[in-house]
């Protein structure tokens, strides 16, 4: 009975290999360069290496096929496109807003949130979010940067003097204070314990969501719930939907105690204390935007928990990550360093030391910086989609709602657009040397319809934080660029500790 069970099992296999491999999805598919994929499996084996290999690995076989290539993890295709002209097709075209099914690794912790959702959802959320991040809410959020990043300095400055830091721990703390106290309404301060957990959760979680991507037996729930993965998975989900939770509940309960005066987008907030219990009382944008659209009955409370599960998460991490290879290329380079910071100083000088947004629209080199930044590491180092049609890209028609990965870390190396492309240059991002650029050649943003809702808030955030870092401190390279080994990740994460020195400037 159990060799005619397997018997079957391996004929339903084979019979499901051939129509996929000669049927015209599979015909499309192979038509495509890759690495040399086995039968059956394909090129599973090929991805069961460390998530630093996985990235090393990705790196090489971009550049051997470029621009495209194919891989196949056991019934399951996956493209990889990194050439701008491919990067277009996909991402600007306003019918192709489907995320692919790799996405579908993160519905336990965002459901069909804003990241995952698509359709009908999408659109309507998006619409809903999209006030949250006009420019007038972000003037008012300028004032936050500046407290939090004031208390960046001071922790700093309690050292007593020059002083080594490990960055991924040091930024990832101050970005998800900020996130909190703006688009979330409430603050962390004295809650150390309880936002390490989650950021450590949040950690933990890439690492699962990762080492199921590239085992295609766990994607099926029933499965990867039997695996030690999957417990821990659930344990992290645990802690991660915790989190959101309380923050929610806090918004909420203020909310009711002031009878909803401060839900409306538009009535002005008159008190000069703006805080009742560590809870800011202006509205806040993101998460009042949602509790608002909950009493109109637009959204439910698992649709605010998905929202503000997804922005908790995107709206720190990547932002983190931005913050640390910016002061570690800055530490490399000192000319650079020294030249961001004059303009920051002087600036500064000439307006009274106050860093508010028309002065930060005034660091223009710093900007450039930071750009550069997030051409060399962009936070997001890869999206994905599931166009749905069939579509032509470059000299290949792809199927649709085949799974397309675009390589925005490689994108930004072509040395087609960037010349010498491993180099540190703030001036690529000069006006005159942008003219005539390919606009997808430079996507950390992402771009077209699903472009980053909240990407003015991240520069914002970056170039507050580092010009007060930059007024304050001088950067010395402790863990250098060319010895980070990096992982696979959510975001675009080194797989082990970073350190600068920061050296108090002297008046």
């Amino acid at each position: 009975m159990f060799v005619t069970v397997l018997l079957a099992i391996l004929a339903i296999v084979i019979l499901h290999f051939s129509l996929l491999h000669y049927g015209k999805v599979g015909r499309l598919i192979n038509s495509i360069p890759g690495p040399q994929a086995f039968p059956i499996v394909g090129n599973m084996h090929s991805l069961q290496i460390s998530s630093h290999e996985l990235w090393t690995f990705l790196r090489s076989t971009s550049k051997q096929y470029y621009p495209i290539f194919r891989v196949w993890s056991f019934t399951f295709p996956f493209l990889n496109i990194r050439h701008p002209d491919d990067v277009e097709t996909v991402l600007g075209n306003t019918k192709f807003i489907q995320k692919s099914e790799a996405y579908n690794l993160l519905k336990p912790w965002f459901n069909t949130g804003l990241l995952t959702s698509s359709g009908r959802k999408w659109q309507v959320r998006r619409k809903i979010l999209t006030p949250a991040f006009h420019f007038n809410v972000l003037q008012e959020f300028v004032d936050i940067f500046n407290e939090e990043g004031d208390r960046l300095i001071e922790l700093l400055k309690s050292e007593g003097g020059p002083c080594v830091k490990d960055l991924l721990y040091l930024f990832s703390e101050h970005t998800l204070n900020v996130i909190c106290e703006t688009a979330m309404g409430s603050s962390l301060k004295d809650k150390g314990q309880f936002q390490y957990k989650y950021r450590k959760a949040v950690h933990d979680m890439g690492k699962v969501l990762v080492y199921r991507f590239v085992r295609p037996w766990l994607i099926y729930n029933f499965v990867f719930n039997l695996v030690p993965q999957g417990w821990r998975q659930t344990k992290l989900l645990k802690i991660l939907h915790s989190f959101t939770k309380q923050i929610i509940q806090e918004r909420k309960e203020y909310h009711e105690q002031t009878d909803g005066q401060y839900l409306s987008f538009n009535d002005p907030v008159s008190e000069k204390n703006d805080r009742v219990d560590g809870i800011r009382k202006k509205r806040l944008a993101m998460l009042d935007l949602l509790l608002a659209a909950h009493r109109a009955n637009q959204i439910d409370d698992e649709g605010i928990r998905e929202e503000v599960d997804t922005f908790m998460f995107r709206g720190h991490d990547t932002t983190a990550m931005g913050i640390c290879f910016a002061v570690m290329l800055l530490a490399e380079h000192k000319e650079i360093q020294d030249q961001a910071r004059i303009e920051v100083t002087t600036v500064l000088n000439e307006n009274g030391n106050k860093m508010t947004m028309a002065v930060l629209q005034k660091f223009t080199y710093l900007d450039r910086c930071i750009k550069e930044t997030l051409r060399l590491y962009p936070s997001v180092p890869f999206i994905s989609r599931a166009p749905e049609t069939d579509v032509q890209l470059s000299s290949f028609m792809v199927p649709a709602e085949t799974m397309v990965h675009v390589h925005i870390a490689d994108v930004h190396r072509d040395p087609l657009y960037w010349p010498n492309p491993d180099v540190f240059d703030p001036d690529r991002f000069l006006p005159k040397n942008c003219i005539g650029r390919h606009p997808y050649a430079y996507v950390p943003f992402s771009a077209g319809p699903r472009n980053c809702i909240g990407q003015r808030f991240a520069m914002l955030e970056m170039k507050t934080t580092l010009g007060l870092l930059l007024n304050n401190f001088s950067f010395e390279p402790v863990t250098y660029l060319k010895d980070v080994k990096m992982n696979t990740d959510l975001v675009l994460r080194p797989g082990h500790p970073v350190r600068t020195k920061f050296i108090p400037l002297t008046c």
